[in-house]
């Protein structure tokens, strides 16, 4: 070897251990998950099961696990650092099953055409922060129901990779609709944001097929589906049906040998049963749902994620004069029913999940759903809270890891002061969160 070369292979060896090195000290990136021991103590525990609260809780946390949930007097190990809640009552980490967490926010100035204004990554950029306000308020786990360019999966990328703090998220990349629906960037002139299959705009069933396959095939968790009209979208009634029975049954089929579930956007009350008999995991909004549909949903198991919270905004967005025209018509009728629906929800026994349409409304208010869920659908505040801890678990498919205080399950624990269940707007205020036994918000 000449010495040139040997002089260059050792400045390469030293440029690569300094490299190293400066890895090393900055923290190399990866999922954030706890270490040590760490014991809570709070006025209460609520395990999301639906039990009765503990009175005097303590949970241990040993890493990123729950390793003890009792009362007082349970074992404290030697060494544990000890966290104190006081009167708070500690509850599994929130879920909500419906956000758009990519992007603007609905009634932002600057939003109105941003599709054509904005640099393409300037929506995951605003991303970061919607995922940092979202694990604040309480919420550790979210399901995403649909983003442009796969900003969601980046995102996703982003926070288990350790890069950012977020919620722990399942995706579904572009949602799937049919040419000019609710799921299509309609209302531009032609050629400006026509769609095909790769971008989520699928007619007749084989389309729907292949649609499905290039979400998948790019790490979608979910398939996200327009089965009717919606309120923001322009040139279609809120409630008219949009793919036939036949596309659902192919998309659900597709997704399923895949082993994804879907996630049906439906207000109309015919949309609403097509997409139960055809086989969909969860009904989006279900605003204008009525009994024969609740019964059938009640009898496949089918959830609906009520999202009371968009029905509010749009409600006093369109009062504010926000929403104009056929929008703001369609968001009064959608609000009305809403109120209406998600009572005869109850009172047939369909599962409920929480979910906000979060990007409808402001990232990290999401628990105000809590909120909305006893008022405008008489639910006890217990059942509102095991709608947003262990029922998101189950429809999401990971109860067998978060959702409940659980001894081995991930330690996502969330406080809130005082007593949720004689008021529950106390669920609007986390004072505690922690995602993988990492402390993320404390008094």
């Amino acid at each position: 070897m000449s010495k040139f070369r040997l002089f260059a292979v050792l400045v390469l060896c030293f440029v690569l251990l300094a490299v190293n090195t400066a890895a090393q000290q900055m923290g190399a990136p990866g999922e954030q998950r706890g270490k040590g021991t760490v014991v809570l103590r709070a006025a209460q525990i609520i395990d999301g099961t639906g039990a009765q609260p503990i009175k005097n809780g303590v949970i241990v946390v040993t890493n990123d696990k729950i390793a003890v949930v009792g009362a007082s007097g349970s074992v404290i190990p030697a060494g544990a650092k000890i966290i104190d809640l006081g009167d708070a009552t500690l509850m599994p980490g929130f879920i909500d099953a419906h956000t758009h967490i990519i992007g603007r926010v609905l009634g932002d100035p600057e939003g109105q055409n941003s599709r054509v204004r904005d640099y393409n990554s300037f929506g995951a950029i605003l991303g970061v922060g919607n995922a940092q306000r979202t694990l604040l308020g309480g919420f550790t786990t979210i399901r995403n129901v649909g983003a442009g360019n796969f900003d969601d999966l980046a995102l996703r990328k982003a926070i288990n990779d350790g890069w950012i703090a977020g919620p722990r998220i399942l995706t579904a990349g572009h949602s799937l609709g049919i040419t000019g629906g609710h799921c299509d960037e309609n209302g531009y002139k032609p050629g400006l944001a026509d769609g095909d299959y790769k971008t989520g705009i699928a007619d007749g069933p084989e389309a729907v097929r292949a649609a499905v396959r290039y979400q998948v095939k790019y790490g979608a968790d979910v398939i996200k589906t327009c089965a009717t009209g919606g309120v923001l979208s322009e040139g279609d009634a809120v409630g008219a049906t949009q793919y036939t029975y036949e596309e659902l049954k192919a998309m659900v089929d597709e997704a399923h040998k895949l082993e994804r579930k879907v996630a049906a956007h439906a207000h109309g009350t015919e949309g609403i049963k097509i997409a139960t008999r055809a086989g969909v995991a969860s009904i989006e909004h279900g605003s204008f749902l009525d009994e024969e549909g609740a019964k059938l949903m009640a009898e496949r198991g089918t959830y609906l994620v009520p999202t009371l919270m968009a029905g509010e905004t749009v409600e006093r967005l369109a009062k504010s004069g926000v929403l104009k025209g056929f929008r703001g018509e369609k968001a009064l009728a959608a609000a009305a029913a809403m109120r209406n629906g998600i009572k005869i929800a109850v009172a047939n026994r369909v599962p409920i999940a929480l979910g906000t349409d979060a990007g409808v409304i402001q990232h990290g208010t999401n628990a105000h759903e809590f909120t909305l869920m006893v008022e405008w659908g008489g639910m006890r505040p217990l059942d509102a809270i095991t709608a947003g801890t262990l029922s998101g678990a189950k429809l999401l498919g990971l109860d067998k890891t978060i959702g409940s205080l659980t001894v081995g399950k991930f330690a996502d624990i969330v406080a809130v002061p005082g007593d949720p269940l004689k008021d529950i707007k106390k669920m609007e205020n986390a004072v505690f969160v922690m995602r993988n036994g990492v402390v993320y918000k404390q008094p």
